[in-house]
């Protein structure tokens, strides 16, 4: 039983991260194949691979007010249903709108069949932090209603790499202790800090993503997830970007069998609040 928490599918809106040769190039950076299921943006392909690696569902994040381009919220309920709830969604929420961004909260997840909210504030047009005080009612919404917030911090989180830093994440987590959060993309590259943060702070869940794979700061990642942070710790492909089964091949190849069953899917069935049969 595997949960894939960062996967986005070939449907709608989400085509449009599927580049074959730009997501080809991604993926060789990290010594890794772009699969044929990218190449042709095959979504019959990409249920395949998913069968094979052995992954039982996933989550994909929607996007809205982002400078390159948007999932509608729409989208990722239509989304749930094709897919029969094998890839349930997360509401993209428009950080430069909020008053807009708590009704999607309230449509999408609190009356809503989406499982959480993701949130990238540093791509905005006008790129703002995440620990920025107009962000805050957002927040208060979510901890109130026991909502997980999905957080990108970590790679391209804004303009510079002080969108990642995790002082960020940390001043969230002690304002909203009650709130659950989850860093996507791990806070790379701000590696040892953000696993000091999630130390003492325990309401925030790291997936590194693909900056698990054949990088930089990846035995930092393994060290805590193998003993204090096993319980906060999820495996997430980022395909298209990369690929789905050689990334889980790296990932079970980093940690000891008994810590696997949490990061492939306890811990994110918890968190979600999935329930598989």
């Amino acid at each position: 039983m595997i949960i894939d928490v960062r996967l986005r599918p070939p449907f709608k809106g989400f085509k449009q991260q599927f580049s074959p040769a730009g997501n080809k190039a991604f993926s060789a950076r990290f010594g890794l194949t772009s699969p044929e299921s990218v190449q042709q943006i095959s979504e019959e392909l990409m249920l395949r691979e998913m069968d094979e690696a052995g992954i039982t569902c996933a989550l994909a994040t929607g996007r809205n007010g982002h400078f390159r381009y948007n999932v509608p919220n729409d989208d990722l309920v239509e989304m749930t249903a094709h897919y029969g709830g094998r890839i349930l969604g997360a509401a993209g929420l428009n950080c430069a709108d909020v008053p807009q961004a708590m009704a999607d909260v309230e449509k999408y997840v609190i009356n809503g069949p989406l499982k959480a909210v993701s949130m990238e504030p540093g791509a905005c047009p006008v790129p703002r932090y995440a620990d920025d005080r107009r962000l805050y009612p957002i927040y208060e919404m979510c901890q109130a209603h026991r909502i997980p917030v999905i957080l990108m911090l970590g790679g391209r989180a804004g303009p510079d790499v002080s969108y990642s830093n995790p002082e960020i994440i940390s001043r969230i987590a002690a304002d909203f202790p009650n709130a659950r959060f989850m860093v996507s993309h791990g806070g790379w590259p701000w590696v040892q800090a953000v696993l000091g943060v999630c130390f003492w702070q325990e309401n925030i869940w790291l997936c590194p993503d693909m900056y698990l794979m054949n990088n930089s700061g990846v035995q930092d990642y393994v060290a805590a997830a193998s003993t204090w942070l096993q319980d906060r710790f999820m495996f997430g492909s980022a395909y298209p970007l990369m690929p789905i089964g050689e990334s889980l091949a790296i990932f079970k190849s980093l940690f000891k069998e008994s810590v696997l069953p949490k990061l492939l899917y306890k811990n994110a069935a918890e968190l979600f609040n999935i329930t598989i049969s």
